[in-house]
C-alpha cells in the first residue's frame, strides 16, 4: 500500500448497508458423482443384461455405471433421459432411487421427487433426508414437519434439516427448539441458529451462544461482526476483528466499511491499508452503485490499475456495469462490456438486463436476456425481469410467452416472503395473505391506511403488474404485497415509539417502496426493511437509501 493518499483516492462515502453473508442451514443432499467416463449408452446396459446372456445378473459394479449414467443426466437437466436409464435397470439399488429424488429435486420438480418418494419399495436413512431437505426448500414446512416425525431414524443431516428450515423462514424460536432438541450437533447446526439470530436482529442471543463455543469458522465470526456492525457497536465489532484466528476478504470488507459509514475515517484508514485490497474493491464498486456514486466508483476502477497494479477481474466489471446502467448510462455499459478481455457471464449480463428494466429499454433488455438463458435457461429471475420490462411496455402477449416459456422448463419463481416479529413471535407474511389469524384487520387498516397515502400524494405503480387488467384492479394487485401487510400488522401490534423491522427475501419493488415513505410519514414511525439489496430505513417520509437501491 501506497499511504494514506491512496486511501483517499479509494475510499468515499458509499452509504451501502452493509450485507452479511447467510450461513448455517443443511445443503439439500447432492448425491451427484463427477465422473469423466463416458456415460453408458442405453443399448450397451441392455445388451449386457437381456435374459439371453449368462450374465444377465447385474454386479454392483454394473448398478454403479447405471446410478453414475443417471447423475450425468440430471446435472446435465435431462430429466427424461435419466428416468430412461433407471426404467431400464435390471436391479436398482437404494442409491438409484436417491439418486433420481435428489436430481429432481435439482432440477425444481419437486411433484416427481415426491412421487418417487412414495415408490420407494426401502427407504434408507438418505431418502428420507434427501425428501426432508425437499421440503424445507420449498418452504413447505408442515409437510417437513410431518415427514420429521416419521422418520424410522434420524442423524444430525435431518436435525440440520429441520433447523434451517425454521431458521431462514423467520421462525427462530423454532429453530432454538429444534436446536436444543438435538442428541448432537455439527457445525452447520451452530452456525445455522447463529445465522438466524443475527439475520433477525437478535444479536444478543447471537452473542451468547458464539460466546458457548470456542472453534467457529471465519464464516461464522464474519456473521456475528456484521450483526453488530449493522448496529453501528463498532467497539464489540472491532473486538471480534482482532480476535479472529483467520479473515477473508468478508472480514476486511465488513470492518473497513463499517468504519467508513460511521465516520471513524482514521481506523478506515488503517485497515485499509493492510488489506488485501483486490477483493475489498469489489465491495466498494458494489457500495458506490447501490448508492448511485458513479464518478466515484469509475475512479476506483480505474485506479484499481494505474495505482494499484490490480487487473480487473469479472466480478470487477460486472459492478461497473451496474454502476453505469443504474445510472442511466447504458451505452457507456455496453462499450465497457466491448471492451472486457473476456467474454461477459451471466451474471454482467444480468446486470445489463436489470438496468434496462429500470430505464426501459426493451431492445437491449431482450438482448440481455437471450445471452442468459443460453448460458443458465433456469434463471427464474432473469424471466421475471425480462418480464417486468414487457408489462412496462404494453407488451402483454410477451409476458404471456415469458408464462409459457417458464412453465414449459420448469422454472419457478422464489415467492416473496416478508417478516416481522411482534407479541415474541415471528409472522410471516405472502402475497395476498388469508391465512393469518388477525387478516381482516390487517387487511382493514391497510384500507385506511391506502386513504391517507392518496391523500398525502401517494401514486400506485400500476406499470409493475404482470396481468393485462384495468387500472383499479391493478391498485388492488399492488395493494397486498407482503411487505405492506407486515408492515401494517407491525404498527398495529408494535407500541408506538419502538422502531419496525421487517424482513423480506427480496428486493422490495418500487409500489411498496413508495408506500413504505408515506406510511412512515403518516403513523410518524421509523420503519426499517432489510431487503436482499440492503437495509431501507423509511422516516418522515424518506428512505435512506435516497430511492437508488
Amino acid at each position: 500500500m501506497r499511504g494514506s493518499s491512496h486511501f483517499r483516492k479509494f475510499h468515499g462515502s458509499c452509504s451501502r448497508s452493509l450485507q452479511t453473508q447467510p450461513i448455517g442451514g443443511n445443503k439439500l443432499l447432492d448425491t451427484n458423482i463427477s465422473t469423466s467416463k463416458p456415460i453408458p449408452s442405453k443399448k450397451t446396459l441392455t445388451q449386457k443384461h437381456h435374459p439371453n446372456n449368462k450374465l444377465s445378473s447385474p454386479s454392483e459394479a454394473d448398478i454403479v455405471k447405471w446410478n453414475m449414467a443417471i447423475t450425468t443426466h440430471m446435472r446435465d437437466g435431462r430429466c427424461e433421459a435419466a428416468l430412461r436409464v433407471f426404467n431400464t435397470m435390471p436391479r436398482r439399488s437404494s442409491v438409484s432411487y436417491n439418486t433420481m429424488i435428489s436430481g429432481y429435486l435439482s432440477n425444481d420438480k419437486f411433484d416427481l421427487a415426491r412421487d418417487m418418494f412414495d415408490k420407494m419399495p426401502e427407504k434408507d436413512l438418505v431418502s428420507w433426508n434427501v425428501m426432508l431437505s425437499g421440503f424445507v426448500r420449498y418452504r413447505d414446512l408442515g409437510a417437513a414437519r410431518l415427514l420429521f416425525e416419521r422418520m424410522p431414524e434420524r442423524d444430525v443431516v435431518s436435525w440440520n434439516a429441520m433447523l434451517s428450515g425454521y431458521a431462514h423462514n423467520g421462525y427462530v424460536d423454532e429453530a432454538r427448539k429444534i436446536f436444543e432438541m438435538m442428541p448432537y450437533r455439527n457445525g452447520i447446526s451452530w452456525n445455522g441458529l447463529l445465522a438466524a439470530y443475527v439475520q433477525n436482529g437478535r444479536i444478543e442471543d447471537a452473542r451468547r451462544l458464539f460466546e458457548s463455543k470456542a472453534d467457529w469458522e471465519v464464516v461464522s465470526w464474519n456473521c456475528l461482526m456484521g450483526g453488530y456492525v449493522k448496529k453501528k457497536s463498532l467497539v464489540y465489532a472491532r473486538q471480534l476483528f482482532d480476535r479472529m484466528p483467520l479473515r477473508d476478504k468478508v472480514s476486511w470488507n465488513t470492518m473497513i466499511t463499517g468504519y467508513a459509514q460511521n465516520g471513524e475515517m482514521s481506523e478506515a484508514r488503517r485497515l485499509f491499508e493492510e488489506s488485501p485490497i483486490r477483493d475489498v474493491f469489489v465491495g466498494v464498486l458494489s457500495a458506490c452503485s447501490h448508492t448511485g456514486l458513479v464518478e466515484r466508483g469509475t475512479k476506483y476502477f480505474y485506479a484499481m490499475n494505474q495505482d494499484y497494479g490490480i487487473t480487473a477481474n469479472s466480478k470487477h466489471y460486472t459492478c461497473m456495469i451496474d454502476l453505469l446502467g443504474r445510472a442511466g448510462r447504458l451505452d457507456e455499459a455496453q462499450k465497457l462490456m466491448r471492451s472486457m478481455p473476456f467474454e461477459p457471464d451471466a451474471a454482467t449480463w444480468g446486470a445489463l438486463l436489470g438496468a434496462s428494466r429500470i430505464h426501459g429499454n426493451t431492445e437491449l433488455g431482450e438482448k440481455a436476456a437471450e445471452m442468459i438463458f443460453e448460458m443458465e435457461p433456469e434463471n427464474a429471475g432473469m424471466y421475471v425481469l425480462l418480464s417486468n420490462l414487457y408489462a412496462a411496455s404494453s407488451r402483454w402477449s410477451d409476458v404471456g410467452k415469458m408464462r409459457l416459456k417458464m412453465k414449459d422448463k420448469g422454472v419457478k419463481k422464489v415467492p416473496g416472503y416478508s417478516w416481522v416479529e411482534a407479541q415474541y413471535k415471528i409472522h410471516t407474511f405472502s402475497v395476498g395473505d388469508s391465512v393469518h389469524p388477525e387478516k381482516d384487520k390487517i387487511y382493514a387498516f391497510l384500507e385506511e391506511l391506502d386513504l391517507k397515502m392518496k391523500l398525502d400524494g401517494y401514486v400506485s405503480s400500476t406499470k409493475l403488474v404482470l396481468h393485462d387488467v384495468e387500472e383499479e384492479e391493478k391498485e388492488h394487485m399492488l395493494k397486498y404485497h407482503s411487505e405492506k401487510l407486515a408492515v401494517a400488522y407491525a404498527i398495529l401490534s408494535i407500541p408506538a415509539g419502538r422502531p419496525i423491522r421487517v424482513i423480506k427475501n427480496l428486493r422490495v419493488c418500487e409500489d411498496c417502496h413508495n408506500a413504505i415513505k408515506h406510511i412512515s410519514k403518516i403513523v410518524g414511525r421509523l420503519i426499517i426493511v432489510r431487503d436482499s439489496n440492503r437495509f431501507h430505513h423509511f422516516s418522515e417520509g424518506s428512505c435512506s437509501c435516497g430511492d437508488y437501491w
